[in-house]
């Protein structure tokens, strides 16, 4: 599943076109500045979204056929990827929509709002299929787990819960965290959850057992973003500091920092091949580790 997200910050959309990293690297323990292999360029513009509310998260469906768009006024427009055919628009929100997230079967999705609620909707028709309350303040991130059957959630009560994806039911709360997380994402072996916050680190849970794995304190300011490698090997987190690390997703041992952002770094993601890795910030790069 691709996945693009949009955050605000000083009136700036972090948009994030997310895509990865590699780590031959595991030797480069320094903090050097990497070598920028790409910055995008201004490709053909196939449609352009124009509508009464901003867009502040954007998800490929997993066929690549669909985008769905969160959006400020609570909710979410679900589109023809290659036309731009509205297909329909869910209003089950009261307040924006933050996060977004499709089933691996990509027939269903999920949302996450500044409603305190995650809801669960039929990718066909549109329909509300699942609630869930378990929140107590803002909900920013929402992850499904790649087996399909769990979805993580998290946000500004400093929690990332997990839940049933069929029925909505409370599977287990972790706590650790002392801010808001902003981002959480599940291993490509459904196996554990890294969460992003406020509070400078990055959590890794083992989501099998529910216990604590590690903490990563690399970063000097809030942790804003966080992307597992497709081997689950590493993980790429992303800050306010502006940089983005990589770190050894078993012991959380440093690896790599790339340097070279103007500002903070609001969406990362790795290549499928896991060769290379996105940032967006004001700017946007592609890296490559040597």
């Amino acid at each position: 599943m691709k996945t693009f997200r949009a955050h605000r910050y000083g009136g700036i959309f972090f948009i994030g076109c997310l895509i990865l990293l590699l780590t031959a690297c595991a030797s480069a323990h320094a903090r050097v500045p990497a070598t920028v292999s790409t910055r995008l360029a201004l490709g053909t513009t196939l449609w352009t979204y124009r509508g009464l509310s901003s867009v502040f998260t954007v998800a490929w469906s997993p066929d690549g056929k669909h985008l769905a768009l969160g959006r400020d006024d609570g909710s979410v427009q679900v589109r023809n990827a290659a036309t731009d055919d509205i297909l329909f628009t869910v209003r089950g929100h009261a307040s924006s929509v933050w996060g977004l997230a499709w089933s691996p079967d990509g027939k269903r999705f999920a949302s996450a709002s500044w409603d305190r609620t995650v809801q669960v909707w039929d990718a066909a028709t549109g329909e509300s299929l699942v609630t869930y309350r378990g929140h107590t303040d803002l909900v920013l991130a929402v992850s499904w787990s790649p087996d399909g059957t769990r979805i993580a959630s998290a946000g500004s009560d400093n929690t990332v819960q997990v839940w049933d994806a069929a029925t909505g039911k409370h599977l287990v709360t972790y706590g650790g965290h002392s801010s808001t997380v902003e981002a959480v994402g599940w291993s490509p072996d459904s196996k554990r959850i890294a969460s992003a916050s406020f509070d400078q680190t990055v959590q890794v849970w083992d989501a099998t057992t529910g216990e604590h794995a590690l903490t990563y304190r690399g970063h000097s300011r809030y942790v804003w973003a966080v992307a597992w490698s497709p081997d689950g090997k590493r993980i790429a987190s992303g800050s306010w500091d502006t940089t983005v690390q990589i770190w050894n997703a078993t012991t959380g041992s440093h690896v790599f920092t790339y340097s070279g952002h103007p500002d903070v770094v609001g969406a990362l993601a790795w290549s499928p091949d896991g060769t290379r890795i996105a940032s967006a910030a004001d700017d946007m790069r592609v890296w490559q580790a040597a």
